[in-house]
């Protein structure tokens, strides 16, 4: 018998959310599909703003049991006409009943881990960045056809939080 190995995407992307979980699925699941989106992010040092503008790509993989998005921007060098700038994979963990979130923007040299639960009408994720301060990510409202997202650190164990970068988007698939 002779079986044709599935390609990496093929192997990696699911067409939906496990039915073990649905609820639990429901809460990142809403998310994929493809949106416009445009940022600010602080430069803590100067203080500045900078605006930007990104496509965020979302879908379920490992035969649904997770989420994994990837951060785009147009990039005229590259041959598809945007740069993968980041990737998040959030699994969700049944035992521990939340969402375990790895975040990696390697030319940026980010890598950050935070635990994913939900928090008033939103989601909240609780974690540490690269250089060891606490982070707070939080999808502040999400709705079937736009989201928005606060990027939080705390520079005294959380004490007190900075906020650092705020996204707004439209769904475009």
């Amino acid at each position: 018998m002779t079986t044709s190995v599935p390609s990496f995407t093929e192997a990696l992307v699911a067409p939906g959310p496990t039915p073990e979980y649905p609820g639990r699925m429901r809460r990142f699941g809403q998310l994929v599909g493809a949106w416009a989106a445009k940022g600010s992010r602080l430069n803590e040092v100067s203080g500045e703003w900078t605006e930007r503008e990104f496509t965020w790509i979302v879908e379920f993989v490992l035969d649904g049991r997770a989420v994994q998005d990837v951060e785009l921007v147009v990039s005229g060098s590259h041959p598809t006409g945007f740069k993968t700038v980041s990737t998040a994979l959030r699994v969700y963990d049944p035992d521990a009943g939340a969402w375990r979130v790895s975040y990696f923007a390697p030319a940026e040299g980010e890598y950050c881990h935070l635990v994913a639960t939900p928090h008033r009408n939103g989601l909240r994720q609780d974690g540490t960045g690269t250089d060891g301060r606490p982070i707070r990510w939080n999808f502040v409202s999400i709705t079937a056809d736009a989201y928005a997202w606060e990027g939080w650190v705390s520079n005294d164990e959380g004490t007190t939080w900075l906020l650092v970068e705020h996204n707004e988007a439209t769904r475009i698939r």
